[in-house]
């Protein structure tokens, strides 16, 4: 069966239930294709062992994708994509992560210890999974760049309510001319980085050439707004933006992460000049 096919039969089985998504391991981050994770040919199947840190939802989803090595001789050329289901025998999860933010969503090391599966749970060529994850990122990036729009357009909204009630000096603090110019800066970028994020959504689905670069671009672009919008936000807040009764304070916790997550905005500099238009 060609990958792709297996792909679509994974996703029909797996309707509903979940996936999560294993590439990071304790020791390959930004570097992923340093990962140590390995698959083993066993008769007509593989045995995985290895462990990937970081996971979204791992305990939670039924179906984990893992990337592994199958050849450590030949580097990113030697790994292999898998699909693993949480009933498989060898595999377990961490505790959750304590993390700044994102706390709704949970956070586990998987591990894989002597983990059998046939050669049917394979869903790349032997050997093309870094390609394959790689350009699953193009992809996946995106849905980054859409969930940081929504918290700078969240942290917008609320500092712009607020500015219309709290009253100092007589007046609506929106009335100060220091506070206007933040909201109005914080609204261009909002808009900016909506532009960007659905320019590169489009090319997404039409699979365009330059994807690659869009993609960068829309999750860099985005993460960094929100980080600095729902920090604005605060700051419109003052002492009410710091404390919890508000919802701001976790918004900007939850920035942080975007720009940290699916590729660091550092590493993605690094995409987007080698994929110049």
């Amino acid at each position: 069966m060609e990958a792709k096919s297996r792909k679509s039969a994974c996703s029909t089985t797996a309707q509903g239930k979940g996936f999560s998504y294993c590439l990071s391991e304790s020791e390959a981050g930004s570097d992923a294709s340093a990962l140590k994770t390995k698959a083993e040919r066993k008769g007509d199947g593989w045995v995985i062992n290895g462990s990937k840190k970081w996971i979204s939802n791992a305990g939670e989803s039924e179906f984990y994708t893992v990337i592994a090595q199958t050849d450590p001789s030949l580097g990113s050329k030697g790994i292999t994509a898998f699909v693993l289901e949480k009933s498989d025998a060898g595999v377990s999860f961490g505790a959750p992560e304590k993390k700044m933010g994102f706390r709704g969503s949970p956070t586990r090391e998987v591990y894989f210890d002597n983990v059998e599966i046939g050669d049917d749970r394979r869903i790349s060529e032997v050997g093309k999974g870094f390609a394959l994850a790689m350009d699953t990122l193009d992809h996946t990036r995106i849905t980054i760049a859409a969930q940081a729009l929504g918290i700078a357009q969240g942290a917008l909204d609320f500092a712009k309510k607020y500015s219309h009630e709290r009253k100092q000096f007589g007046k609506e603090i929106f009335d100060f001319q220091g506070v206007q110019f933040m909201l109005a800066d914080m609204a261009i970028a909002v808009e900016t980085a909506r532009q960007i994020t659905y320019a590169a959504a489009a090319k997404s689905e039409r699979l365009d050439k330059d994807l690659k670069f869009f993609s960068a671009t829309s999750k860099t672009y985005a993460t960094d707004v929100a980080m600095k919008v729902t920090t604005d936000a605060v700051q419109i807040l003052g002492g009410y933006g710091y404390v919890s009764d508000y919802p701001v304070e976790r918004m900007m916790r939850d920035a942080k992460l975007t720009q940290i997550y699916e590729g660091t905005n550092q590493i993605q500099r690094i995409v987007i000049a080698r994929n110049l238009p």
